[in-house]
């Protein structure tokens, strides 16, 4: 019989008075309690039962521990549930021959999330289930460990270390066998207990130098370095293979390949227009996601829209077109619809006649920028380059900010700006591309760096350069020359798809200063002033690899009073919501112009000046005057000064 002595041990320590093999133990916890009472039960013959056991039975308990917390990668690609492999021959080819070593013979994936670490060991298992691998590996069996499964229900201490220990052994049974962890850095930590140092990650150490059993792991680059890296024992063991972010093209080819499986499952067709789509709009637009799994959610995300749009089953499966990806793309990356066009070519061409529409008096400026811009896209630049890389010089208040927004707008691509007031120290540069070893921040990463790898396609703007430390310069040098920066983790940022503009007032000063005589200095692209001043402060190196120097001219009065005409129209537009009319005759429009602006401060006084005189007389009127429902308000001159008069609706 059972005693209460038994029954205590078995719930305080998990002892039992179960016989057992010692090779073949159970795992014994509370959730075990059933066979317990089955032993109770027939306890008077236990041995008989025992001796009785079939080899069959034997057999079936040697594998427990791999049905229970295992899945057969190479099985489950016999059964067609795995999908092809497009590509990585590389990765393939080097993970075959780490897996081939007598040592040490452990490969460890790593990369960013979603560029296809674990597509990887799944296609090397229908890769083993197709014959299509060296003799070394033809009756290899890849085991998917879940470490999840595996830590479940471990209430007492030794329990999970048991369950590893025990699976551990029965793979050292079976010959030629591979253990797959994905995420492997959870093992670092697992199952250990504060204040002691052995976790499942030394329990793994002696298997894994044997040789014996072989181990592939997956990690993100920012696990790896803060978790498995640093248990130096461990990661010696592995050989790390860095999995890189496809680019649109050879994702093009993964869509390809993958593609039918989709179709049949969503039963649509996908025109070959818009899986190219889908990759490049997926790059451009979709951030903090890779490539190729973000091109795959909008393949299998369009899919579901298309079949989902259907309201009967029909003979004829629909056909998902280039304007599908654009929607799709629209409402997975928060763009507007309008923003996102697979046609370059169109948006090129009506590139500079839409800035010149929004930025005034620049036209030689506008042409240049665009110019290069174009060149660049027609393949006629140096390759590894970035798009293009800009220095716009010119007075303040002249439009060299405003161009740089409005391009990144009319692009439909994410404008980066830094303030360079913010690293005028030498220690502050680190910021852009993360702190060094050992100091605050190390595992952060970089501004510049982290901005440009979320956003690949994007205008950089570095605003007022000249007030940074001039290390920026030395940096900027690699970045315009090779269109690459590698940050303090060891990732490169690829600048490739990004146009730099750097603004900078350097010869505004000189031009501010009266001159003698009857010379009017007015700044202009080539002017003489802006050559001379820029030699002061940038040197010939950074100068050489700028695609252009644009040079910004003051502003003259027609051009002021555009300005003034678009402003006082975007107030309009908010008065209309309001049901309120303003009338700005000519003469207003004149006096806000020649009040509004200077060759010192540009037009940025304009927008001050229409905020004092128009703005302010709105903002009582609106809330408790006349103007709570509507009305009208006419602006005229009196005595050299803008009045407005207010009357509201009969």
């Amino acid at each position: 019989g059972v005693f209460r002595l038994d029954i205590m041990n078995f719930i305080s320590h998990g002892i039992s008075v179960l016989p057992s093999d010692s090779d073949e133990s159970e795992d014994f916890s509370l959730k075990d309690m059933e066979e317990l009472e089955n032993w109770d039960e027939n306890s008077g013959d236990s041995g008989q039962d025992d001796e009785a056991q079939t080899e069959q039975e034997k057999k079936s308990n040697k594998k427990k521990y791999l049905k229970l917390y295992t899945v057969e990668l190479v099985e489950k690609a016999r059964r067609g549930e795995i999908d092809p492999l497009i590509g990585r021959d590389d990765v393939i080819e080097r993970t075959i021959q780490v897996l081939s070593r007598r040592y040490k013979n452990n490969p460890i994936f790593v990369g960013d999330p979603g560029v296809g670490k674990t597509a990887i060991a799944e296609g090397l298992a229908r890769l083993i289930a197709l014959n299509e691998v060296p003799k070394s590996l033809a009756d290899a069996q890849i085991f998917s460990i879940d470490m999840g499964s595996l830590l479940a229900g471990t209430r007492f201490r030794g329990d999970f270390e048991e369950r590893l220990k025990k699976l551990l052994n029965e793979l050292k049974n079976i010959p030629n066998s591979i253990m797959f962890i994905d995420e492997i850095h959870t093992i670092v930590g697992a199952g250990a207990v504060q204040g002691g140092a052995l976790d499942a990650s030394h329990i793994l150490k002696p298997i894994l130098t044997a040789g014996k059993i072989k181990c592939i792991g997956t990690s993100t680059y920012e696990e790896y370095k803060k978790y498995f890296e640093q248990d130096r024992a461990l990661s010696r063991r592995f050989q790390k293979i860095e999995i890189n972010e496809p680019t649109p093209d050879e994702t093009y080819e993964i869509l390809k390949g993958i593609t039918p499986y989709y179709e049949t499952f969503h039963n649509v067709v996908y025109s070959d227009d818009a899986i190219r789509a889908a990759a490049d709009l997926s790059a451009r637009y979709i951030q903090d996601l890779h490539l190729p799994d973000k091109a795959i959610d909008v393949i299998d995300e369009a899919g579901a829209y298309a079949k989902l749009a259907v309201a009967k089953p029909t003979v004829k499966k629909p056909r998902i077109n280039i304007r599908d990806i654009e929607k799709i793309v629209a409402k997975m990356s928060k763009v507007p619809e309008k923003s996102i066009s697979s046609g370059e070519a169109k948006q090129l061409k009506n590139l500079e006649s839409g800035l010149k529409s929004t930025v005034f008096g620049q036209d030689d400026a506008v042409h240049l920028v665009v110019d290069a811009i174009k060149r660049s896209r027609a393949g006629f630049r140096e390759p590894n380059k970035p798009v293009a890389s800009f220095l716009f010089v010119g007075p303040t208040g002249v439009g060299k900010t405003e161009l740089a927004r409005q391009l990144s707008m009319s692009l439909g691509v994410p404008l980066h700006r830094f303030d360079m007031s913010e690293y005028q120290e030498k220690h502050t540069i680190a910021r852009l591309i993360g702190a060094p070893p050992g100091y605050i921040g190390f595992d952060q990463g970089g501004l510049l760096t982290d901005a440009i790898r979320r956003n690949p396609y994007s205008v950089l703007l570095l605003d007022e350069i000249e007030k940074a430390h001039s290390d920026i310069y030395n940096m900027l040098l690699q970045v315009m020359d090779y269109a690459t920066l590698t940050d303090n983790q060891g990732r490169k940022a690829n600048f490739q798809n990004v146009i730099i503009i750097m603004t900078s007032n350097a010869g505004a000063r000189e031009i501010e200063k009266p001159s003698m005589g009857f010379t009017e200095k007015n700044m202009s692209p080539g002017a003489a002033s802006i050559p001379k001043e820029v030699e002061k402060i940038f040197s010939p190196e950074f100068r050489n690899r700028l695609d252009c120097i644009v040079g910004f001219r003051r502003l003259p009065i027609e051009i002021v009073r555009r300005i003034v005409v678009k402003q006082i129209d975007e107030f309009r537009v908010q008065l209309g919501d309001k049901k309120i009319l303003l009338d700005m005759p000519g003469e207003g429009i004149d006096w806000l112009a020649r009040k509004g602006y200077s060759d010192t401060f540009g037009a940025r006084e304009i927008s001050r000046l229409i905020q004092d005189k128009v703005k302010s007389i709105f903002i009582d009127e609106v809330l408790f005057g006349k103007l709570t429902k509507g009305g009208n308000a006419a602006a005229k001159i009196v005595n050299d000064d803008l009045v407005i008069e207010i009357s509201k609706n009969k």
